[in-house]
């Protein structure tokens, strides 16, 4: 069981861009090998910032409208959202720990 909730282009405005706390978003998909690998990590974080930010999987594939918005090119891609803007973006798979570091940032 995902700690990660999943969202649709039909929700992001309401479960992302309207969030009172930060919201982590990875775009992904099922194809992509490196998102695989930050799906453990994604989970992981999910579990520690509990509470204090939110963290969503958004499937590229079923839901095109969102990253062509926001322009990711490649995934997977981290966006962190904060007040209803963009505040931090990580592409490729990364550390835990600069994730950390990203989070930090805007908490």
């Amino acid at each position: 069981m995902s700690n990660a909730k999943v969202v649709t282009d039909a929700e992001f405005k309401t479960e992302v861009l309207d969030s009172t706390v930060p919201v982590l978003v990875d775009f992904w998909a099922t194809w992509c090998g490196p998102c695989q690998t930050m799906g453990p990590v994604i989970d992981t974080i999910a579990g520690e910032y509990e509470g204090r930010v939110k963290v969503m999987k958004l499937n590229v594939d079923e839901n095109p409208q969102t990253p062509a918005q926001y322009g990711v090119r490649g995934i997977p891609t981290l966006i962190i959202f904060k007040g209803g803007a963009e505040a931090q973006r990580i592409v490729g798979a990364e550390k835990k720990e600069k994730v950390d570091e990203a989070l930090q940032k805007v908490l």
